[in-house]
């Protein structure tokens, strides 16, 4: 059921993508910010128990209805149950038209548009960028938003079920709601949420980082895992630019990111202010690097749909063997 519940839900959004704006995202949102309202106080046992109690009032009804939809065996609603909550909690198609049309116009050589549509997804000053600084944040917005927007919800869906796939996707709001904005960042308030959704997220990257290695190129990608990650400020998000980067032979990052000062054998006998910067492995960001971006994730998500489909024959199976049994 969770391989069929995860692919109808797939499909639904091919045909009919939730848009981001949509009204249920908004009340969670604006439940999210009265909960800092209220809670906020000025000290990280506040923002722990605010993140408690969002948890309870979303993810418990969640899986109250699911359990009591097993317990009586109500197959094709809780079928249907499964179909919908991850339909609601995918974002697989909620900003693929940036990305679509960014990769548009610098194909077309409008760097001026690709630069407008950039700035209105991710909010950040574009003027003046180069193009290749434009398809670079494109494509590190694109894997990160697909990790978390997708692959994250896929492993908690399995292994929680549908609470799972809710509790993974507040949580990572949660985190990014009560840190990031401006009046918010350095606030004690939100260190609980960010702690928590590291380690809710702490297998899921990773087992992100080591599909895009599969289907794509899996020495370069390990390489550039084990030997970059640690050098972005968030070590989720070093994970997965540097082996999505190395998959795609693309370097990602920005310079201070990915740049370290490396001694030559004889550094003794040289000045002391010699330095070599090394570099992420591979080519400038294009162009052709957004579509190669569209390729690793659809290759990726099959792995994943065809890991499931092995898993869930293999219960299958064994169900049957102790019916028969």
């Amino acid at each position: 059921m969770t391989f069929l519940s995860i692919l109808c839900a797939l499909l639904i959004e091919q045909l009919k993508p939730l848009r981001a704006d949509n009204l249920i995202y908004a009340e969670i949102k604006s439940f999210a910010m009265r909960m800092e309202g209220w809670f906020n106080a000025g000290d990280a046992s506040n923002g722990r128990m605010g993140w408690v109690l969002v948890m309870l009032l979303l993810v418990g009804p969640t899986a109250l209805i699911s359990w009591l939809l097993y317990h009586y065996q109500l197959v094709f609603i809780a079928f249907a149950w499964n179909v919908l909550i991850v339909y609601l909690t995918l974002g697989f198609r909620h900003y693929s038209h940036y990305f679509s049309s960014i990769q548009a116009a610098l194909s077309a050589g409008d760097e001026a548009g690709a630069r407008a549509l950039l700035s209105e997804w991710t909010r950040i000053d574009t003027v003046g960028m180069e193009a290749s600084e434009v398809a670079r944040i494109a494509v590190e917005k694109s894997l990160v938003t697909t990790h978390r927007n997708v692959f994250g919800v896929f492993f908690w869906f399995l292994i929680v079920g549908p609470a799972g796939a809710v509790m993974y996707r507040v949580s990572e709001y949660l985190a990014r709601a009560w840190n990031e904005p401006d009046h918010m960042r350095n606030e004690a308030f939100g260190q609980f949420a960010a702690r928590a959704f590291y380690w809710i997220d702490w297998l899921p990257v990773r087992l992100t980082a080591v599909a895009f290695a599969v289907v794509g190129n899996f020495e370069d990608a390990i390489y550039a895992w084990r030997n970059f990650a640690h050098r972005w400020n968030d070590e989720a998000r070093g994970i997965i630019l540097s082996a999505g980067g190395g998959a795609m032979g693309v370097r990602l990052g920005t310079p201070n990111e990915n740049a370290s000062k490396v001694l030559p054998p004889d550094a003794a006998t040289v000045d002391s202010t010699y330095s070599e910067v090394e570099v992420m492995p591979g080519e400038e960001p294009n162009a052709r690097a957004l579509q190669s971006t569209v390729g690793l994730v659809w290759r990726a998500l099959l792995l994943w749909m065809l890991l499931l489909l092995l898993l869930s024959g293999a219960v299958g199976l064994a169900n049957i063997g102790q019916v028969a049994a």
